[in-house]
């Protein structure tokens, strides 16, 4: 038997950036795309910006993070709450960086690994993305043993860069690409403008869901992509986020 999953990401840019004036879209587009997990990136803890992103719609999650660098900042996953899961680990990657875990238990389909991660920034960090990469394949393959693993978040590695090929080697597909032919041309930065925006770097692919074992891909595209309606500066987020709806098994 099979099993359909959604699944999306998105570095939500901390709360820089306009955030008061960005909450609203990332609101609503979590509210329309209603994914079964969605990781986050950068997210600050103290401020419930998890909790807060995943109580604009219908459904329902609880909040599993990892944080990175300080105990209220990093990564969460929201997982719907009709969804199980158990066997929570995290990874210290170094740098103010981290990857953490949990199993997911799928009614009729085999338990899944899934997995969020934020990697090593700077322009000169392809070595320490690599090397980040490295150490996150190597917990992964010590962890629980599934059929079918995800991995998901902001990877600050576009597709010619050696932590992008260390995650194929590792037998990881892209979702995206699977489900498209190739990666998106961009995934940061949006379009939105902000005094204190980050401005290092050229426009590129930094942005993943990777797949590994019994999961297929149904389709995938970028979201969290549009500007305001009345402002075209103003976006969700400085990244573009991806959804991929899967299949299990």
């Amino acid at each position: 038997m099979t099993v359909p999953l959604r699944v999306a990401t998105i570095n939500i840019r901390n709360l820089a950036d306009r955030w008061d004036e960005r909450l609203p879209l990332l609101l609503a587009d979590t509210a329309a795309i209603a994914p079964d997990l969605l990781g986050l990136q950068e997210v600050v803890f103290v401020l419930q910006q998890d909790r807060v992103i995943g109580s604009g719609g219908a459904a329902r999650y609880a909040e599993v993070r990892g944080w990175a660098g300080r105990p209220e900042y990093g990564n969460s996953l929201l997982v719907r709450e009709t969804l199980a899961f158990d066997d929570y680990d995290r990874l210290d990657l170094g740098l103010a960086r981290s990857a953490h875990r949990i199993v997911v238990s799928l009614p009729g389909a085999s338990p899944v690994v899934v997995a969020v991660t934020h990697l090593h920034h700077t322009l000169d960090g392809a070595t320490e993305r690599d090397e980040q990469a490295r150490a996150l394949l190597a917990w992964l393959q010590a962890g629980p043993a599934t059929d079918a693993q995800v991995v998901m978040g902001d990877f600050n590695a576009d597709p010619h860069e050696p932590a992008h090929a260390r995650m194929r080697a590792a037998g990881f597909r892209s979702a995206y690409a699977e489900a498209n032919g190739a990666e998106p041309v961009v995934t940061w930065p949006s379009g939105l403008q902000a005094p204190a925006m980050d401005t290092d770097g050229d426009p590129d692919c930094l942005d993943y869901i990777w797949i590994r074992g019994a999961v297929s891909v149904a389709g995938a595209r970028l979201v969290y992509d549009r500007p305001a309606a009345h402002d075209a500066t103003l976006y969700p987020s400085d990244h573009f986020g991806i959804v991929a709806d899967l299949t299990i098994g």
